[in-house]
């Protein structure tokens, strides 16, 4: 978690344009947020008939933990489309990012219950103390 889901129009993106926007989002997510960067995953598709694109070349639909405010989830949304103009190499009115929240009690990451936000150091403090009992 977050999750974003990327489809485009097919052969609009390349493998090259794809890592670009993969690194794009999770530079935005986690400087929006301050989340860190091993828990975005962005996931790509091409004319996915579950992510609609209507009259758009490129949309992105990111799930991220419930808590952040509208006006960071509106940051990231048009961060978002700017990379998708810039790395798709079309205008950024052929563009779409929508965001949406889920509970963190909702996702698993490894194996455990996600972190709320704001929560993320203690959670990886008590993933190391459980690794340390396991390997000994």
């Amino acid at each position: 978690m977050p999750l974003y889901i990327c489809n485009s129009k097919k052969d609009v993106i390349d493998s090259k344009a794809r890592q670009a926007i993969a690194r794009d989002i999770t530079r935005i997510h986690c400087a929006v947020t301050g989340a860190p960067e091993s828990f975005v995953h962005a996931v790509f598709f091409e004319e996915a008939p579950q992510f609609p694109l209507d009259d758009k070349t490129l949309y992105v639909m990111g799930t991220i933990r419930k808590g952040r405010s509208d006006t960071q989830q509106q940051e990231i949304a048009q961060a978002i489309r700017a990379s998708l103009a810039q790395q798709g190499g079309v205008g950024l009115e052929h563009t779409e990012a929508r965001i949406r929240e889920t509970p963190a009690s909702w996702v698993l990451e490894g194996g455990e219950i996600m972190p709320e936000p704001g929560e993320e150091e203690a959670w990886f403090a008590a993933q190391a103390a459980r690794r340390q009992t396991a390997d000994a």
